[in-house]
């Protein structure tokens, strides 16, 4: 007898993938424009380190409250969907079965092949048929709500300790150079790193996250910069 063969595929990354990838990559953007900003208008370095931590916990609180309403309105029309469906499959199962016939009708099943498929998925549990081949909602895919939140807190938390930890070792003369060059550097690999897992162009990616991260911390050092001079 032959082994099964579990395949692994990349879709099966997505929902943690995204939240991790974009919370690192705030984390590190934002806070590291925020170090650069304040360091571009002459301010110490303990102003500079102040505004990096706050950076850091305020951004981790609100990406994490952000994710949480976000992905909880997404759960919510989920379970609306769900319910809804559940009380048709109870009315009347034999349209929800010609339902589902139907649609396996417009993927290439002949009729005859689609009803005995629909009829023996819905006799296995026909909510999780209609659930997945009506409303595209799996298991794979179903909505996280306090998972997201929390995985965009911890990963916007790493991403913006990584500028601030160069920021402390800097002398207060270089840090602008110091957070921009190391967090561009920073950037790039965890860009790489994303594309790497997701399976997308490793060197695209990279150059993206990298030129977007330059360009909002240039603009901060001048804003920063114009700020401290006018006061």
């Amino acid at each position: 007898m032959r082994p099964v063969h579990a395949e692994r595929h990349l879709i099966d990354r997505i929902g943690w993938l995204r939240a991790a990838v974009l919370g690192a990559n705030d984390g590190l953007i934002s806070t590291a424009s925020l170090i650069v900003g304040v360091a571009a208008s002459a301010a110490g370095t303990s102003e500079v380190l102040v505004a990096g931590c706050a950076g850091l916990v305020a951004g981790a609180m609100s990406m994490a409250a952000g994710e949480y309403v976000s992905v909880s309105s997404q759960s919510d029309t989920e379970q609306g969907d769900l319910a809804r469906e559940r009380r048709e499959l109870a009315d009347d199962p034999a349209a929800e079965q010609e339902e589902l016939a139907r649609i396996y009708v417009d993927r290439g099943l002949d009729r005859a092949l689609a009803l005995q498929v629909a009829d023996q998925l819905m006799a296995k549990d026909a909510l999780a048929a209609h659930a997945r081949d009506e409303l595209g909602i799996s298991e794979l895919t179903m909505a996280r709500p306090v998972q997201a939140a929390l995985t965009s807190a911890a990963t916007f938390a790493s991403g913006a300790a990584m500028p601030l930890f160069v920021a402390v070792g800097s002398p207060a003369s270089l840090t602008v150079y110091t957070v921009s060059v190391a967090s561009l550097v920073f950037l790039a690999v965890l860009g790489a790193l994303g594309a790497k897992i997701g399976g997308a162009n490793i060197p695209k990616a990279a150059a993206r996250v990298a030129f977007w991260g330059a360009l909002a911390m240039a603009v901060t050092a001048g804003i920063g910069s114009l700020v401290g001079k006018a006061v």
